[in-house]
C-alpha cells in the first residue's frame, strides 16, 4: 500500500503532466488559428483557381456607408462614403462560409453591387489580396440589404462567381417612417 506523500505526489506529477500537454495542444491550436488569419501576400488572379471576394475586409456581416441625407424613402440611392474597399483572396486561404467562386479560365475578377450594370460595376481585379476602393461615383441603396458579386473576367463556362452579403447603412438621416 501507497503512503498518502506518495499518491499526492504522484498525483502531483499528473495535475503537472495534464498542464503542460493542454499548453502544448493550445499553443498548436493557436498556431494553426494565426496561421489561418495570416497575411496573404499580393499575387496574380489565374485560371482554375477558387477565390473568395471580401467586403471592406469581411465576408460575413458586410457593411457598406452609403451618403444618403435628408428624409430617406424606399429606393432611394446614394454615393458610398470613401475609404472602403474590396478585394479577393484565394479560396485555400478561406475560413468563410460563404461559397468560394472559381475563375474557371478567367485571370481576373470584376466587382458588381447588386444588380449587375454598367452604373454599379465597380472594377475590375487581376491581384488577389489588393484592397480596391469602392469608387464613390456608384449609386447603391441608402438602406437595406444586397449583395457584392465577384465575377470571374472573361466568362467562360467553368467560372463561378463568389456573392458576398452586404447591408447598406446611410451615414445621414435614418429612413422616414
Amino acid at each position: 500500500m501507497r503512503s498518502k506523500h506518495h499518491r499526492i505526489r504522484a498525483s502531483r506529477s499528473l495535475r503537472v503532466g495534464a498542464t503542460a500537454a493542454a499548453l502544448v495542444v493550445s499553443a498548436g491550436v493557436a498556431g494553426v488559428s494565426s496561421a489561418a488569419a495570416a497575411v496573404v501576400d499580393p499575387a496574380p488572379i489565374g485560371p482554375q483557381q477558387w477565390f473568395f471576394g471580401q467586403v471592406n475586409g469581411v465576408t460575413t456581416g458586410a457593411v457598406i456607408q452609403v451618403g444618403c441625407f435628408g428624409p430617406i424613402t424606399p429606393g432611394e440611392t446614394g454615393h458610398p462614403v470613401g475609404g472602403q474597399t474590396v478585394d479577393v483572396l484565394p479560396g485555400a486561404v478561406s475560413s468563410s462560409t460563404t461559397p468560394l467562386g472559381y475563375t474557371g479560365d478567367a485571370h481576373q475578377v470584376a466587382v458588381d453591387f447588386g444588380v449587375p450594370t454598367v452604373a454599379s460595376k465597380s472594377s475590375v481585379l487581376s491581384t488577389y489580396a489588393v484592397r480596391a476602393p469602392i469608387p464613390t461615383s456608384i449609386e447603391l441603396p441608402c438602406y437595406g440589404t444586397g449583395t457584392v458579386v465577384f465575377t470571374p473576367v472573361p466568362a467562360n463556362a467553368d467560372a463561378r462567381p463568389s456573392v458576398v452579403p452586404v447591408t447598406y447603412v446611410s451615414i445621414g438621416l435614418s429612413p422616414a417612417s
